[in-house]
């Protein structure tokens, strides 16, 4: 089975083949989401979203506007079972890059990882241009080789610095300190913001 279909990851959910799922937010985007106090009002993407812990985080926490997009509608329905306070319309079961609107937040968490890196620059100009030009692209990149022949698909903060810069300015990219244990040293928090051009 393909691995760039919805088939292949509703299959993945099915099977409880979900070894990403660390069953509750991230520690590095909590302590993020954290600092937003006065910025409940943001229009927030998170593609890729799968269980969505980091969502339903923000929503109890306050903000409204917390759109959650994947492939598999296996992954959005239990999304919903688990947290019916989820609005049906920020449900978004679809292809990342046929998807139309814009954010003023965009969280990445495992997405990146799950495309082949073939997909990089695509999903770079794609981000680029969900982004309102004051927005941000945050969240946590593998710093790890991983596999090269499937999902996940690891690198390195010179490969990514070299993936984003055509069209983000980087604020910030730096290896985590409040990793969960199994991804202690393996992991990069960034912040990106988009440049007029890309």
């Amino acid at each position: 089975m393909t691995i760039h279909t919805n088939e292949y990851w509703d299959a993945r959910y099915r099977a409880g083949e979900t070894r990403w799922d660390i069953g509750k937010v991230s520690p590095p985007l909590k302590v993020y989401f954290d600092q937003l106090v006065h910025d409940k009002h943001k229009k927030i993407l998170i593609p890729g979203c799968g269980r969505a812990y980091e969502a339903v985080y923000l929503i109890k926490n306050g903000f409204q506007e917390v759109f959650i997009l994947d492939w598999s509608k296996q992954a959005l329905d239990m999304v919903k079972k688990r947290f019916p306070r989820i609005p049906d319309s920020h449900l978004i079961c679809d292809d990342f890059f046929n998807h139309q609107a814009k954010y003023d937040l965009i969280i990445e968490q495992t997405f990146f990882c799950s495309l082949h890196p073939e997909l990089r620059k695509k999903y770079t100009k794609k981000m680029h241009a969900l982004l309102k030009i004051d927005g941000k692209l945050i969240g946590l990149l593998f710093d790890d080789p991983l596999f090269d022949n499937h999902p996940p698909y690891g690198g390195n903060e010179k490969i990514y610095r070299t993936v984003f810069s055509s069209c983000f300015r980087i604020i910030k990219m730096e290896a985590c300190y409040n990793s969960i244990a199994p991804r202690q040293g393996r992991e990069l928090f960034f912040i990106l913001k988009p440049k007029l051009q890309c």
